[in-house]
C-alpha cells in the first residue's frame, strides 16, 4: 500500500477522532452544569450488597441528596451502584458517567447517565463539577484517581476541595507508606497528606461536604 495514502488515511481517522472527543467534552459539560452542587463518589466495582463498603456507600448517598448534593459515580456496579441507588431512594439527583469496557453499567443511575469512549474525557467530568471527593476501597480506577486528584491538588490544578478516604483499616497501609517512604526518603512534601480525610464516619463526611459551596470555575 503507498505510504502518502496510508498517512492521509491515518490523518483522516485523527481528525474524526478528535470531533469525537470534542464532542464528548461538549456533552458534558452541557449535562453536569446542570446538576450542581454534587459530590463524586469513587470505589470497587466488585463491592457486593451486604458487604460495608456497598452499604456505606447506598447510606451515604441517601445523606448526600438529602443535604442537596447531587452524587456522581463511575457509573458500574459495586460501590458506584450504592451510592447512586442510595440518591435515588432519597429522591435525588443520582449520576452515572459510564465507560465503553467490558462491565455492566449500574441500573440506578436514571437521573442522568452519560457514556464515554474516552477514558481522559471521563476522568475531567468526575471531577470538574464536583464539591468533594469520596474514596472508598478499590482497585486500580480507584487509586488511579485518588493519585491524580492528589497530584492536581499539589499543583494546584484544582481547588483545595476535600478528599475523603473512607474505611481507615484499607487505606492505612497505603497512607503508612507514603508517610515513611514517599514522605521520610525526601519525594513528598511533608504536608501532601493534610488533603486526606480518612474516616467510617458517615455524620463526619456529610457535616465537611455540607461546608462545601456549588464550584463554577473554568
Amino acid at each position: 500500500m503507498d505510504a502518502n495514502y496510508q498517512v492521509n488515511e491515518l490523518a483522516k481517522e485523527e481528525s474524526w477522532r478528535l470531533f469525537r472527543i470534542m464532542g464528548e467534552f461538549v456533552e458534558g459539560f452541557d449535562a453536569l452544569s446542570r446538576v450542581l452542587p454534587a459530590v463524586t463518589v469513587y470505589g470497587s466495582s466488585r463491592s457486593k450488597p451486604g458487604s460495608w463498603s456497598y452499604e456505606t456507600a447506598f447510606t451515604l448517598g441517601d445523606a448526600l441528596a438529602r443535604k442537596g448534593f447531587s452524587v456522581i459515580t463511575g457509573g458500574g456496579p459495586g460501590v458506584m451502584e450504592a451510592a447512586n441507588k442510595g440518591a435515588l431512594a432519597a429522591g435525588g439527583r443520582s449520576v452515572g458517567l459510564n465507560i465503553d469496557i467490558p462491565q455492566e453499567a449500574s441500573s440506578f443511575c436514571t437521573t442522568l447517565s452519560l457514556k464515554f469512549h474516552y477514558f481522559f474525557v471521563r476522568k475531567v467530568m468526575l471531577v470538574k463539577y464536583a464539591t468533594a471527593f469520596i474514596l472508598f476501597p478499590g482497585g486500580f480506577g480507584t487509586l488511579d484517581e485518588l493519585f491524580e486528584l492528589s497530584t492536581l491538588m499539589q499543583t494546584k490544578k484544582l481547588e483545595p476541595y476535600p478528599i475523603v478516604l473512607m474505611g481507615s483499616q484499607y487505606w492505612a497501609g497505603l497512607l503508612d507508606w507514603l508517610q515513611e517512604e514517599a514522605i521520610g526518603r525526601d519525594r513528598l512534601d511533608p504536608k501532601s497528606l493534610d488533603v486526606f480525610t480518612v474516616t467510617d464516619d458517615i455524620a463526619e463526611v456529610s457535616t465537611l461536604i455540607e461546608q462545601c459551596g456549588p464550584r463554577i470555575h473554568g
